[in-house]
């Protein structure tokens, strides 16, 4: 559970950090972008991270 509850706050500071990119400039810039995907990419990864402690924990 305590995982899961830390996939969902993960998401929860990406969204945050998407909107204050957003808020920041609405135009487009390369640094923004990568910003974004820095946050995504930790979301996936701990999600994988979360699947691999589901696995080890049910089978």
């Amino acid at each position: 559970m305590i995982v899961i509850g830390g996939v969902i706050a993960l998401e929860m500071v990406n969204t945050a950090i998407e909107r204050l990119v957003d808020l920041v400039s609405s135009d487009y810039h390369p640094l923004a972008g990568i910003v974004k995907d820095v946050a995504a990419s930790a979301v996936l990864i701990f999600s994988m991270i979360a699947v691999v402690v589901g696995i080890i924990i049910f089978f």
